[in-house]
């Protein structure tokens, strides 16, 4: 069996450090926590798990102190974790499972991080990362800011999900702001990193820089194919709230270049053409997607509501638009097997009942 070492950086996490390390203390070797300035009592709630507890100056750059946390671990394969994600008890069992049967061939092993929640707790944004991996190999942490981790060889999915659980607002500007401090010392970002300096500016309403960097990525010609998607994606959103129609429907489309359409391509092209009254070719659209193989296995961010939820309330909404309530009606009650309690799909069997009733 495989011996595992979690690697940790945390900063004034009181509120919810323990909840991580309850989850995980019985499945890792070792607990190594780097702290990066805590003013709270993060480091004594630490001091209960483990006693590999390190101090870091922070210096603007996530991937520099993770790799000083990583360089101190002992153990055959290394965990990172952030101080509020959570491991539940199904995942936790079969997180014990992959331990007891992992292959020591097997360099990296990538599992599901479940980033956004609907109301009811449905798991609405999610993606592959880079969770766990050979000690012996000495991956390093690339980028000052959302860093990833350089894995290759022998790499494999599990069915595992690490929980992402927010307690709190993230930091309004930090991430732009470590951006900016590098562009001012004359550093250049990599592609990658014009890729979510972009986004970022996009998340903080500067939709006109936003789409100079969104461009200057696309330009590049190095972009990993589900970040060039992506990037038409977001570009089409900073078109549309400077009301240009035309590059929004363009960018919409350049999209189809890099691969097979994305279900959040397709709603947004239906919701261009929704917004514009052609609801025929809103129909089409919307679809589409629900024709779409939605992707397993694949790296890329997935939002899930365009995978069915979205098309199906969309294209009720286009039928009633048209005078077809019994497609209409058909599509809510696709939209219900998706979300049983959202209240657009109740409002909306109100409405049909209503018409029924006339």
């Amino acid at each position: 069996m495989i011996t595992i070492s979690l690697c940790m950086i945390v900063k004034d996490e009181e509120d919810v450090i323990d909840r991580c390390l309850d989850c995980v203390k019985d499945i890792v070797d070792e607990i190594i926590i780097v702290d990066t300035g805590s003013t709270d009592n993060t480091k004594e709630i630490i001091k209960e798990y483990t006693d590999k507890v390190f101090d870091f100056q922070w210096i603007d750059d996530f991937s520099a102190a993770r790799n000083y946390a990583f360089s101190k671990a002992t153990k055959d394969y290394i965990l990172w974790l952030d101080a509020d994600d959570v491991i539940f008890e199904k995942d936790r069992e079969k997180f014990k499972e992959l331990k007891q049967n992992l292959d020591n061939k097997i360099d990296a092993v990538m599992m599901k991080y479940n980033v956004g929640f609907d109301e009811d707790g449905n798991v609405t944004l999610s993606y592959f990362r880079e969770r766990l991996s050979k000690r012996i190999k000495n991956y390093q942490w690339m980028e000052p800011v959302h860093e990833y981790l350089k894995v290759d060889g022998n790499i494999i999915n599990s069915d595992i999900c690490i929980t992402h659980k927010k307690e709190r607002i993230p930091i309004k500007g930090r991430n732009l702001s470590i951006y900016q401090k590098t562009i001012s010392k004359g550093e250049d970002l990599s592609p990658r990193g014009i890729y979510y300096y972009a986004r970022e500016l996009y998340y903080n309403g500067n939709y006109d820089e936003a789409i100079k960097y969104f461009e200057e990525f696309l330009n590049t010609g190095k972009g990993w194919i589900e970040d060039n998607i992506n990037a038409c994606y977001i570009l089409s959103t900073c078109y549309n709230n400077k009301n240009d129609q035309k590059k929004m429907l363009e960018i919409l489309l350049k999209s189809f270049e890099y691969d097979t359409p994305r279900a959040e391509i397709c709603c947004q092209l239906g919701a261009y053409y929704f917004n514009n009254k052609d609801y025929k070719r809103a129909i089409f659209w919307y679809k589409l997607v629900l024709d779409l193989e939605k992707p397993i296995d694949g790296w890329g961010f997935i939002s899930h509501d365009y995978w069915g939820y979205i098309p199906c309330i969309q294209l009720c909404v286009c039928y009633d638009k048209l005078g077809n309530t019994e497609e209409a009606i058909k599509y809510n009650n696709k939209a219900e097997e998706y979300k049983p309690k959202d209240p657009s799909v109740a409002y909306n069997k109100n409405y049909f009942k209503s018409i029924s009733e006339r």
